[in-house]
């Protein structure tokens, strides 16, 4: 019989894989090396038990013990794994940015889930940072695991995914290509490869928001390159210890919007259902694509799993929200497709002012047009009415009529985004689309910032 004692015996020796069609302009052969096939689907169950059993060995965690960790959510699922195995307790911080999957899939294998904000400083009391070591200070025969710094993170990847990629590439590897989070996988992974052929050349994916590239290119940590982003699993605001710097021969830095559609891309394309950072990886090396030449052999670290994130990259809806689709917006009868379904808020030019005030809360929304027997003689808007009604609130019940500008410009449903634009200005924040069968929708400027995102 052939059978494993354990989940964690499974660990490891993952496939490489060549990529076809999203890289074909590149000359050089890209390969996948594709981590979902570890039991909790990501490249982080190699470094969580590494970490696990060297705090062990040194008598740092005890039985019956509790394992603490800050985790945008891979790290987690390892830890858990090991503390199912090993008869641990694990809690988890997370930041709210992670997707609901990633918390859902922790809660679903035993793990504590605690979620802190995203926008704070690292050493503000409620970050996850913060929160991971004040749980451990407060929770009897608990241990931090911090991943960030604890040296069998990058240990893991030096004993484990460097000699793999090495021996299945049989040596003939010239670039590894990975994004950087603790730093782990590309120190120890790099570390191990330069030892065989100093001349790999290790490339690390950071994204924009994080202190990564131009710390390594001047030494600068960068207070100004910090804020918020949407890309899981790369970057930081921090200096982890596990950023073997000297390691690293270049960052190449991927937008947030660049790495969703690479996501979808992979799965679509190559038939590889991967996660975010895959997609931050191939967009990096499509942007690199001048490093390569013919006979090099690239490996990209395609970190986790796809249905991590079947409710963000993988969903139109959240796609959309954040301008992140393609939606191909050519005309104005484009453009109102969003809301094509949805009639026309209108007022008569005899209603209150009262009436309008009370429809743009009912609808959300910022411009009404004024009609007089049938026809669009004006509008007026929020910021109008609120004036109006600030300097003198008796004007709640004035017509419209006292109050209204100009009527919007009507363009034809044929009408391009460029010709729609050029009449939308700080002073008329509008148009009307005439639909052809008696009908208008209303282009505003937020339509136009959804198509050119």
């Amino acid at each position: 019989m052939k059978y494993y004692n354990n989940v964690l015996e499974t660990i490891g020796n993952t496939p490489l894989i060549r990529l076809n069609r999203i890289t074909k302009d590149i000359k050089a052969t890209i390969l996948a090396k594709v981590e979902t096939t570890n039991p909790g689907n990501s490249v982080k169950d190699r470094m969580a038990l590494k970490m696990v059993e060297d705090a062990e060995a040194q008598g740092i965690i005890k039985p019956g013990g509790t394992v603490i960790e800050g985790t945008s959510g891979n790290t987690g699922m390892g830890l858990a794994l090991a503390c199912i195995s090993k008869g641990y307790k694990l809690i988890c911080v997370l930041n709210d940015k992670q997707s609901k999957e990633k918390m859902d899939i922790l809660r679903a294998v035993g793990a504590e889930v605690v979620v802190c904000p995203t926008a704070v400083e690292p050493d503000d009391p409620r970050s996850y940072y913060s929160v991971s070591k004040r749980l451990a200070e407060e929770t009897p025969n608990s241990w931090y695991v911090n991943q960030y710094d604890n040296p069998s993170n990058a240990i893991a990847h030096y004993e484990q995914t460097g000699p793999e990629i090495w021996d299945q590439t049989d040596g003939k590897i010239t670039h590894f290509v990975v994004g950087v989070g603790t730093g782990g996988t590309i120190s120890g992974t790099g570390k191990y490869l330069k030892e065989q052929n100093p001349d790999v050349e290790i490339l690390g994916i950071d994204t924009y928001g994080s202190v990564f590239k131009k710390y390594h290119e001047t030494g600068i940590f960068d207070e100004n390159e910090i804020y918020p982003y949407i890309t899981e699993g790369i970057g930081e605001d921090i200096l982890p210890k596990n950023v073997d710097f000297s390691v690293i021969d270049h960052f190449e830095k991927v937008t947030d919007k660049d790495a969703a559609v690479m996501t979808r891309r992979i799965a679509r394309e190559e038939g590889i259902f991967v996660g975010n950072s895959a997609g931050s990886a191939i967009a990096g090396i499509l942007q690199m694509k001048e490093r390569f030449k013919e006979g090099d052999v690239v490996v990209v670290l395609f970190h986790d799993h796809g249905s991590r994130y079947v409710g963000k990259m993988f969903n139109d809806d959240w796609m959309r929200e954040r301008g992140f689709l393609d939606e191909g917006f050519k005309s104005g009868h484009d453009l109102v497709k969003q809301h094509g379904d949805k009639n026309l808020v209108m007022c008569g030019s005899e209603e209150l002012v009262s009436h309008a005030v009370a429809k743009m809360k009912e609808y959300k929304i910022s411009q009404i047009p004024v009609t007089k027997n049938g026809e669009i003689v004006g509008y007026v808007d929020d910021a109008r009415l609120y004036q109006t009604v600030m300097d003198n609130a008796e004007m709640m019940d004035a017509p419209l009529s006292s109050v209204m500008h100009e009527p919007l410009p009507v363009l034809p449903a044929n009408a391009t985004v460029e010709e729609i634009s050029k009449h939308i200005s700080k002073e008329v924040p509008a148009v009307l689309i005439d639909m052809g069968d008696g009908k208008h929708h209303i282009v505003t400027r937020h339509d136009l910032i959804s198509a050119i995102a």
